[in-house]
């Protein structure tokens, strides 16, 4: 391919438009302690005001969709991006509890906008490249929350405040976005094409098996340590190496993934990765120390990685539904695995113990994994 072939900047572009979000929502997280002191936020009234963030999101997506079908994936990412970076200087700012709760929604708005069209823009770059490129996109919004969560971490650590922390971040934002908006596709649906529509077909079995893995990823996030404290009676200051073990290992994994997909097919990687990743939550239940545990977080970890990149690519192949309407749809379904699965974790952790709301959650994966796989296996899949 050469030098100037313009898919080689939209892929480069693609690459920066998922590291964004990831860079951009990672700086929330170590500010949300000084958040929650400036305006006088118990714990009840701080998880009310980020479940604004997850809200935003789940609003946006569909409705981003329906823009993108009208307006092109380049606008509507430069118009998310815009807002994420407006944002991120008004959360070390404000401190009247309503107003958080605002900012908090319009940035879960556009970080919803932003995931929903990034991914339209992916499938068609993945298309045109002939070969499979979902999972190393997928992999730079990792390492966009690895390099937030560390740039930030280490500007307040060195006595900057929070608003020189999200300056910092929202100008470097606003550059790699000046950077790549030129390659981000203007596309747009055909005049007269739907603009909603509800998911059926591949497209809601997709959207299902993307439910249940962004399932198990927010239950690493938010059960992880506290399975590992509470149950396994590890030490607080060491509890948080589970979640570090299944991010690394699902970042390098997605990293390497386009070449295991081309090598070994759609179907199998993702029958593998989800069998594995079953095995690796039940070792993390069943282990007996922290090291067993965190080999079973890693495996968790690698088995994941690439089944979500797998079943987009699938989304923006099927015939069933366009893309600018079918990416949203499994978008919104997998986002709400995030949101709804650690609150159905613990209402079964309630009624049983954790230690089975997790073991469920390992059985719905192989389940789901078994079924995208056979999803994949379609004619016009591979």
């Amino acid at each position: 391919m050469a030098a100037h072939d313009p898919r080689r900047a939209q892929q480069h572009a693609t690459r920066a438009a998922f590291f964004i979000p990831g860079f951009t929502i990672a700086t929330w997280a170590p500010l949300v302690p000084y958040a929650k002191l400036r305006a006088g936020l118990d714990e009840a009234g701080l998880g009310l005001v980020l479940l604004c963030l997850g809200m935003g999101s789940l609003l946006a997506m569909p409705m981003a969709g329906a823009l993108a079908g009208r307006q092109g994936c380049r606008r509507v990412m430069l118009a998310s991006t815009a807002v994420m970076v407006a944002c991120l200087p008004l959360l070390a700012l404000v401190s009247d509890p309503l107003l958080l709760g605002l900012v908090l929604l319009a940035l879960g708005a556009a970080m919803g906008a932003m995931d929903c069209t990034m991914n339209i823009q992916a499938v068609v770059v993945e298309r045109e490249a002939g070969r499979p490129m979902m999972s190393g996109f997928h992999a730079f919004y990792s390492v966009g929350s690895l390099a937030g969560a560390l740039l930030a971490t280490l500007l307040l650590g060195s006595g900057r405040g929070p608003l020189a922390t999200t300056l910092a971040v929202a100008a470097l934002v606003a550059l790699l976005c000046a950077g790549a908006a030129g390659a981000w596709r203007p596309d747009r649906a055909p005049p007269g094409a739907r603009m909603f529509a509800v998911p059926r077909g591949v497209v809601a079995v997709v959207g299902t098996v993307c439910f249940v893995s962004f399932l198990a990823e927010g239950a690493m996030l938010d059960w992880s340590a506290v399975y590992l404290h509470e149950v396994r009676e590890v030490d607080v200051a060491r509890a948080g190496w589970g979640f570090v073990a299944f991010n690394v290992a699902m970042t390098l994994t997605r990293l390497l993934g386009d070449g295991v997909i081309a090598r070994v097919g759609s179907a199998p990687t993702v029958a593998c990765g989800g069998l594995l990743a079953a095995a690796g939550l039940a070792l993390v239940v069943l282990a007996p120390d922290l090291r067993a545990s965190l080999a079973g977080h890693a495996l968790l970890g690698i088995g994941c990685a690439n089944i979500v990149p797998v079943m987009f690519s699938l989304a923006g192949r099927q015939t069933r539904m366009p893309v600018h309407l079918a990416i949203p749809a499994v978008t919104t379904l997998g986002y709400a695995g995030v949101l709804a699965g650690p609150a159905l974790i613990g209402f079964v952790a309630q009624g049983a113990s954790l230690a089975a709301a997790l073991l469920a959650v390992a059985f719905a994966l192989a389940a789901a994994a078994l079924l995208g796989a056979r999803v994949a296996t379609r004619p016009g899949a591979a």
